[in-house]
């Protein structure tokens, strides 16, 4: 499931967006302010940015210009009620991917939406390796040196969460909303157990170990 962030403070506007998206199969958060929403996009668990541009305590273009910097790749899609050509030209070289302005008609969102995941999935490797560790991701395949690793679907996008966000720790509740669904209830238990089960079948036997924990914080994929 995609995870989507909806910064957008007009409430109206906001129900209509993520209802319509919900309605799509897309996983929908959203935040109210450009303060909110800097905070959300951080946390680097969405596949793309919905992003108005005129909000409260932070605008959409200084929301982006910090997502920027700190080098959160998340592709943006830009709203706003004005769209000059200064303002595209302003918005893009922030680091938007694309721009849509006020009113438009959902079924042109969607389908700026659905071109800029499937740009976003196309950019990405589709080989992903750290030390001997790879995934092909193509092909959903796993292997440690010549060990070919069995791993379930969950298994596999855990792991591939990991793979992306080498050397930065992924707390639980990032690691929850990027691989269940955001209206799944899921426990730290629950997230551990997996976590305990992949450890076992990338490092076990291994001398050296990739998945550490950070105590009391969550997890990092890193060669120590």
């Amino acid at each position: 499931m995609m995870r989507l962030l909806l910064v957008e403070d007009e409430k109206k506007v906001a129900s209509f967006i993520k209802k319509g998206l919900e309605e799509e199969g897309y996983a929908v958060d959203h935040a109210s302010d450009g303060q909110s929403g800097l905070i959300m996009g951080l946390d680097g668990v969405h596949d793309l940015i919905i992003l108005d541009i005129n909000l409260p305590a932070m605008t959409g273009l200084e929301v982006l210009e910090n997502l920027r910097q700190k080098k959160i790749s998340t592709p943006v899609l830009l709203l706003t009620v004005r769209a000059t050509i200064e303002e595209k030209v302003i918005g893009l070289d922030t680091g938007a991917d694309d721009y849509l302005p006020k009113p438009f008609a959902f079924q042109e969102l969607l389908a700026r939406v659905r071109a800029l995941l499937r740009r976003n999935v196309e950019a990405q490797p589709p080989i992903l390796k750290i030390a001997d560790l790879t995934q092909d991701t193509a092909k959903r395949l796993v292997s440690r040196g010549d060990h070919k690793i069995e791993l379930t679907s969950k298994e596999f996008t855990i792991l591939d969460y990991f793979m992306r966000n080498q050397e930065r720790v992924l707390t639980r509740t990032m690691i929850a909303d990027h691989v269940w669904n955001y209206n799944n209830e899921t426990t730290t238990n629950v997230i551990d157990v997996y976590i305990n089960h992949l450890r076992k079948k990338i490092d076990s036997g291994y001398k050296l170990k990739l998945l550490h924990t950070v105590r009391s914080v969550g997890y990092v994929l890193k060669v120590e």
